[in-house]
């Protein structure tokens, strides 16, 4: 079985620069393009554009040409729905018999990844609605955290889960246990693994994080696709199939892949020789032949890469368009079966949740080092006036005296600063005007 390494849609401009993949005979090549931005001069080599592209088989390539999902055609496409702003609305909805379609199908996704991989950042945006926490620091999510998204006759649920670390991790920085379970139970009743990988990070690039490896290794059954993310942070895009080689141990979907450059190398100086494409890497243990099986743990650790991912994706999660082509994916993906929820549903958390993580995401976005760590909060008031708008006071706690000071910050700002900042989210989360106040208090 051929791969081929696809662009899911051509924009407005093509690069001249080409890398090809390589699989026995086939010679497929990658194409790089980008809307409206032209590429940089070919004697700088210089790569400046986003990548839409995936490297598959061409299975999967025959089930997208015949699936409706090919077709250009929005008629499915729902408007995101949007969270009750009332705990007995989002429970009496959660609990709703789904409104099946004569065809269903349904899809439910486990993105796992090192902490600040930005799992969060690609739910809400295949969700059209930010649900999900997100800033820069780790550990933003805490918890397993669930999104739904509903267009046409498919039903993908979209599991976000706390970035893999380790016990001695959690326990010195006094974090909730949940972030070692989640992510392992989470795994257990998912149809598809992504795998999401930071490129803008050169230490993600070298190896796959050993926790991901444990994962992928004890639950071998569970299908799993490559999402190398932050591709709009990498300049030398040329880098990215290289990267792909590393942590695929030179495997996609049980085929070998070679790497290499065609463009044309620069011309070099007299006397030096020209550049030379990039050795393939080397294989990393032998392949599993038929139905893998779980592997040990310990050689887990010498290991570069996973040789079992079905396909690899490209994208840059804050980009619509790359978001698009993941999502159609796992449209065609989606197998016959119930739907789950109602296709109002957008996440199962309680209003109540959603106020608390988008006001920890703004602590750790303001407050430096482990001050947004220590600190707890309790929701104090929560009502909705005659004009429709949320009334909600939360209080936060802190553990000193000198944190206190620096989250009230200079005549209240900083205090009045998240406050505002959360209560914008929150405004279009649940699509009304919210009115947050925030308060501070020493925990005793």
């Amino acid at each position: 079985m051929a791969l081929r390494a696809c662009s899911w849609a051509v924009r407005n401009s093509v690069c001249a620069s080409r890398l090809s993949v390589l699989s026995g005979r086939h010679e497929h090549a990658l194409l790089f393009l980008r809307t409206g931005i032209a590429a940089h001069s070919r004697r700088t080599n210089g790569l400046s554009f986003t990548p839409v592209c995936f490297i598959t088989s061409d299975a999967f390539l025959n089930r997208l040409a015949k699936g409706k999902v090919a077709e250009q055609d929005d008629s499915g496409y729902h408007h995101p729905t949007s969270v009750p702003p009332h705990h007995g609305e989002q429970l009496s909805l959660l609990m709703r018999e789904p409104d099946q379609p004569e065809t269903s199908r349904v899809l439910k996704v486990a993105i796992v990844g090192s902490p600040n991989a930005g799992k969060s950042t690609l739910s809400n945006q295949l969700l059209g609605r930010k649900v999900f926490a997100v800033s820069k620091k780790v550990h933003t999510t805490r918890s397993k955290t669930l999104g739904v998204l509903t267009e046409d006759d498919t039903q993908i649920i979209l599991l976000d889960t706390p970035g893999l670390t380790t016990a001695s991790k959690v326990k010195r920085h006094n974090l909730e246990s949940s972030l070692l379970s989640d992510p392992w139970s989470t795994v257990k009743e998912a149809d598809l693994m992504l795998v999401m990988v930071d490129v803008a990070d050169k230490w993600a690039c070298e190896k796959l994080d050993l926790e991901v490896l444990k994962v992928l290794a004890k639950h071998p059954e569970v299908p799993a696709v490559l999402v190398l993310n932050k591709t709009d942070l990498v300049k030398n895009k040329v880098k990215l199939l290289d990267v792909t080689a590393h942590l695929t141990c030179g495997v996609v979907n049980g085929q070998k892949l070679q790497v290499r450059r065609v463009v044309r190398p620069r011309r070099a100086a007299a006397g030096t020789p020209a550049e030379a494409a990039p050795p393939p890497p080397a294989d990393q243990g032998p392949l599993s032949q038929g139905p893998l099986s779980q592997e040990p743990l310990g050689p887990l650790k010498s290991r570069q890469g996973w040789p079992h991912f079905r396909d690899v994706f490209m994208v840059s999660s804050v980009d619509q368009e790359d978001v698009d082509a993941l999502k159609r994916y796992l449209v065609v993906e989606a197998k016959a079966g119930p739907w789950h929820y109602h296709s109002e549903v957008l996440t199962d958390q309680t209003p109540e949740e959603v106020c608390a993580n988008i006001v920890r995401e703004k602590l750790l976005e303001n407050l430096r080092q482990e001050v947004p760590y220590t600190m707890t909060q309790s929701i104090e008031f929560w009502s909705e006036n005659e004009n429709g708008e949320l009334d909600i006071a939360v209080k936060l706690y802190v553990k000193k005296e000198a944190h206190m000071k620096m989250v009230i910050g200079t005549a209240g700002q900083m205090v009045a600063r998240i406050a505002r900042e959360a209560g914008q989210d929150m405004s279009n989360i649940f699509l009304r005007e919210v009115r947050l106040r925030l308060s501070v208090k020493l925990k005793n």
